[in-house]
């Protein structure tokens, strides 16, 4: 083990964010953390405001601090804490809870919070007294990034918030050092590198993992090395540019079916790569597999070469070997050739529907013109079911930690969150990146309300939501209309449809930000233009589109079950 170098230690710092909403017992707790100088953002829901939390720890490195009531404002932020340990992002819940004297009396809100959060994260505890409270906190922000990152739990009693101490007695503990950092054994190593050099259709898949670990330096020297096909998960988009010419996410599906060995970096075989398994991946398929997790190794795949350590240094490790060996994956194969020719095919489909000039516009159509105009340096939330989909593939991203989305819990309700703590970050850069929040209608009325906070504090968002009346799909309004008449819309109206053409844009510009309302790719190119143009104040685009738009057809859709 060895300690990180000196160029990467700057993001090993202190807490520097509290994402919360306050009440008895914890106002006072508010308070104090912004007299020691950390950043207190209020929410409108502690869901969200644990979203925003782990998001900070994401982007940062550092954990962000969620701080909540007791009863049932810990439980509404428990599904932020879920969401955090799925994405394996470093956050530090804190709740406040019933004063000990009224332990099982029926106190207010009284409910048995740490055993609770043991379901949900790393860690979880209350400090005994006062005096174990430095060194409770320290053990959680700790445990929150060692390892596996995760969320942790810290839970103060009532009586605790406003109680005196002798500061003689208080065992105060320093900030806790830099992550130590392991390499992978040397053998594996260069067992990795035989494997790959024997592979006739190799692919390197880049995990979310790889953007946390800050691994995008070594890793566009070895696949600049290698000349290796390389795929991004969706939150490893931006870890290598979208459009480096070893970029092979326009034939993913291809990719996967066809590649006899996987360079899995940062990420899983879960869901999201189809478990690693038939009919979406080859029987023989040989998994070279990166992991910080020991009991990550062989899930659902046994590894042809386990690598265990840090990302960053394992990669190092194979770019080391790479330049004295000299090995280049060839140009001129047929597996690039084949993966050249998809990606030319499925361009050629996305770019018609693109193209199409009817009313009310379609997915393709929104996205084409967006993507003209969003800088490259943007940050881009997204979520919603083919909101988040097809943006993925239209809307590129070229700078790591530059793409937040549902994750692997596909989680519906992060988007705002996630952008305020993405704004928050890019505020205390003096200006910053732009941060365009891209939604479905359904995935924005989880935390809509959060575009009050986006207001309160001025943060410059441009939210876009792609209104499609519906879950998946919707109605016409003239549609809506006649179903009404029917009868009763409880027991006619499809369980998937939203209220048609709901006015989103108004519930932004109530609380002081620009609303606009897009029927046409004029209107939505001006809008956009007009808001990328302001960094004053936070916009919403509702963009109407066909309520029966629908994504290309899918060799191998993300959440079709397969006969395994």
């Amino acid at each position: 083990m060895h300690y990180p170098p000196s160029n990467v230690k700057a993001w090993y710092k202190k807490v520097e964010y509290m994402f919360g909403i306050v009440g008895v017992p914890i106002i006072e707790v508010a308070m104090a953390a912004q007299a020691a100088g950390i950043k207190y953002i209020g929410m409108r829901n502690e869901q969200a405001a644990c979203y925003a939390a782990s998001a900070i720890g994401y982007l940062t490195g550092r954990p962000g601090a969620c701080l909540v009531v007791s009863g049932p404002g810990l439980i509404h932020a428990l599904g932020g804490m879920a969401n955090s340990n799925m994405n394996c992002w470093p956050v530090v819940v804190i709740g406040g809870s019933s004063d000990r004297s009224q332990e099982t009396t029926g106190a207010f809100q009284e409910f048995p919070q740490v055993e609770a959060c043991r379901l949900y994260s790393k860690f979880s505890a209350r400090p005994s007294n006062l005096d174990a409270i430095p060194a409770v906190i320290e053990k959680a922000v700790r445990t929150s990034m060692y390892g596996r990152p995760g969320a942790c739990y810290v839970d103060i009693a009532g009586d605790m918030v406003n109680a005196k101490v002798d500061r003689r007695k208080v065992r105060f503990v320093h900030c806790c050092p830099p992550l130590p950092i392991c390499l992978a054994d040397h053998n594996a190593v260069t067992e990795a590198i035989t494997v790959l050099k024997s592979a006739k259709r190799p692919l390197v898949i880049i995990g979310k993992g790889a953007a946390y670990g800050r691994a995008e330096a070594a890793l566009r020297d070895f696949v600049e090395l290698s000349h290796l096909p390389f795929l991004p998960t969706p939150m490893g988009k931006g870890v290598l540019p979208d459009d480096h010419s070893n970029c092979v996410a326009a034939a993913r599906s291809r990719a996967l079916l066809k590649t006899d060995v996987v360079l899995l970096l940062g990420a899983r075989l879960n869901w999201i790569l189809h478990f690693g398994l038939p009919p979406r991946f080859d029987p023989e398929v040989k998994i070279i597999q990166v992991d910080i997790c020991p009991e990550e190794m062989g899930n659902n795949v046994k590894p042809a070469v386990a690598l265990l350590g840090d990302i960053n240094a394992v990669v190092c490790q194979l770019r080391d070997f790479l330049l004295k060996d000299g090995w280049r994956y060839p140009s001129d194969t047929e597996w690039w050739s084949t993966l050249k020719e998809k990606m030319d095919s499925n361009a050629k489909i996305s770019n018609a529907l693109a193209l199409q000039s009817v009313l009310p516009m379609n997915y393709y159509t929104v996205f084409h013109h967006i993507s003209r105009l969003l800088p490259h340096d943007c940050i881009i939330v997204s979520e919603g079911a083919n909101t988040m989909d097809i943006g993925r593939t239209m809307l590129n991203n070229y700078l790591p930690r530059h793409r937040l989305d549902a994750g692997t819990f596909g989680t519906m309700g992060v988007g705002p969150g996630f952008a305020i703590a993405a704004a928050v970050v890019e505020r205390n850069k003096n200006k910053g990146q732009r941060v365009v929040c891209v939604e479905g209608d359904s995935a924005f009325g989880f935390s809509g309300m959060e575009v009050e906070t986006m207001c309160r504090y001025s943060l410059p968002i441009i939210v876009i939501v792609v209104n499609n009346n519906g879950i998946y799909s919707g109605v016409d309004p003239e549609t809506w209309k006649e179903m009404a008449k029917m009868g009763d819309l409880t027991s006619i109206a499809p369980p998937v449809t939203l209220l048609p053409e709901a006015r989103y844009d108004q519930v932004m510009a109530a609380f002081g930000g620009h609303g606009f309302l897009v029927r046409t790719v004029e209107e939505l190119c001006n809008a956009l233009q007009l808001s990328l143009n302001d960094w004053e104040r936070p916009s919403l685009l509702n963009v109407l589109i066909d309520p029966s738009s629908d994504r290309k057809q899918q060799e191998f859709p993300w959440l079709t079950r397969s006969n395994l």
